[in-house]
């Protein structure tokens, strides 16, 4: 009985929550999904099927050179292991060239580890001291087991007896050990651990680009302005028409069936006809954007527009309003909130055609780095893209949502959500306005003082 009176007022037919449920329950949808992740990612019987590579070994007779980071199956890295102790139990032909290959195994680590720069992973002086010193217990490297340790200090038996120091021409013919797999479990290569996305995305974000290409943040604000640009021009043809659309059946019956039929052809199969027409430049992509919203623009506004209550147009009508009045005085007005509303959905939908549009001729802004990185399954670094394509997208909306609240007053606050987004993200424009009216009003307040001033002046004898 106390149990249903706890939750009684969250299951009421028809009945809105209050606040401070609403609140709770919009935190919650945002931290469910962040709890699953984190619980496949981090507790290791849940799911877990692959190994990552921690320490990574190469076998003779295969193609395939595995590095740290790297994924297998968990079913098959108990086989990798064996065959290669199996292979450091066995006889092999040795060559320098074979044994320096062995040396640099430990490269990442050391790299890892802080000891070396990215630029010295073939340092093979540095690499070889580090060896001996690992092998002597001058350093410690925790991620290397007993069993690894054990074949650095066997290594290093052979190759000091040769030279203390690194030298190509002293190094030994005798085949050294290979560093035996370890690794740990994982996600598969596609759903990588949320503090590998956070620490990828924020090194992607502030490290300066490679090979004089775009950066991050120009990227992004690349792909804004295809969204963006694309959708005023949907904007600019299709508001005018929906509305058209709705106040007369003549603009319907001439507009609406081909507009509902065209609204089923796929807008990428245009993709080859706008390149070939507006070349291979970023046109060609917000023409993409603008040719997937517009068709669902024009008939949803048409629709929103049929619905404004007919006896406001009945008393225009008997006031003697005409048609420019009836649409500029009554239909406009009426239709605005849910006007709105409707622009703000459509814009969402607008985002979804992103990906597509920018994949057309020449790929740019975030949707390259997400194909070229998913080619490659850095999904560490595709990660963070959606998720910013997502926070641009909720947060946009949320503002939008907040404004509805401000313009249409009549037709509903915006929620608390809403207005906390829109207040954070408004902040430095509302202390910037604040301050230039302070200016304005200490400018006026000087030259009203000044006035006075001068007219005490000029009646003083």
């Amino acid at each position: 009985m106390g149990f249903s009176r706890i939750f009684s007022g969250w299951f009421r037919i028809r009945t809105d929550l209050s606040h401070g449920r609403r609140l709770f329950l919009t935190v919650l949808s945002f931290c469910l999904p962040a709890i699953l992740w984190c619980a496949v990612s981090y507790v290791p019987w849940i799911w877990h099927p692959d190994v990552k590579i921690t320490v990574a070994a190469s076998r003779e007779g295969s193609s395939t050179v595995l590095t740290a980071g790297d994924h297998l199956p968990k079913t098959y890295f108990p086989k990798y292991v064996n065959d290669v102790r199996e292979e450091n139990a066995s006889e092999r032909e040795g060559s320098k060239r074979k044994n320096q290959k062995i040396l640099r195994q430990l490269a990442p680590l050391l790299v890892g580890a802080g000891w070396l720069d990215d630029a010295d992973g073939q340092n093979d002086e540095a690499i070889y001291e580090l060896w001996g010193k690992l092998a002597t217990g001058e350093k410690s490297l925790p991620i290397l087991n007993d069993e690894n340790l054990e074949v650095v200090r066997e290594n290093w038996t052979v190759l000091s007896a040769n030279s203390p120091v690194f030298s190509y021409k002293l190094l030994p013919e005798e085949p050294l050990l290979k560093l035996v797999p370890q690794g740990k479990p994982a996600n598969p290569s596609y759903l990588p651990a949320p503090d590998e996305v956070l620490k990828t995305g924020w090194k992607d974000f502030t490290s300066p680009p490679r090979n004089d290409g775009a950066t991050m943040r120009e990227r992004y604000f690349k792909s804004l302005g295809i969204i963006f640009r694309g959708f005023l021009w949907a904007c600019l043809i299709g508001v005018p028409i929906g509305i058209l659309c709705g106040t007369y059946s003549f603009f319907s019956t001439l507009f609406e069936p081909f507009t509902d039929f065209f609204r089923y052809m796929p807008a990428p199969t245009f993709s080859t006809l706008l390149v070939a027409v507006l070349a291979a430049g970023d046109q060609p992509k917000i023409a993409l954007v603008f040719i997937g919203t517009l068709p669902h623009m024009i008939l949803m506004i048409s629709k929103t527009t049929r619905l404004l209550d007919p006896s406001l147009l009945e008393a225009a009508q008997t006031l003697g309003a005409k048609p420019g009045q009836m649409i500029g005085k009554v239909v406009l007005p009426g239709i605005s909130p849910n006007l709105y509303n409707d622009l703000r959905i459509l814009l969402g939908w607008a985002w979804t055609w992103l990906v597509i549009a920018e994949l057309i001729g020449v790929k740019s802004g975030l949707t390259e780095v997400i194909e070229t990185q998913g080619r490659f399954r850095n999904f560490d670094r595709v990660f963070p893209v959606i998720i910013l394509i997502g926070i641009t997208g909720f947060v946009t909306d949320q503002i939008l949502a907040w404004f509805h609240g401000i313009l249409f007053p009549w037709a509903g606050k915006s929620g608390r959500i809403s207005r906390a987004v829109a207040s954070f993200v408004t902040w430095p424009i509302r202390t910037v306005a604040a301050g230039a009216r302070e200016r304005v009003l200490l400018d006026e307040l000087d030259r009203e003082a000044r006035r006075n001033q001068r007219e005490k002046l000029s009646i003083e004898p």
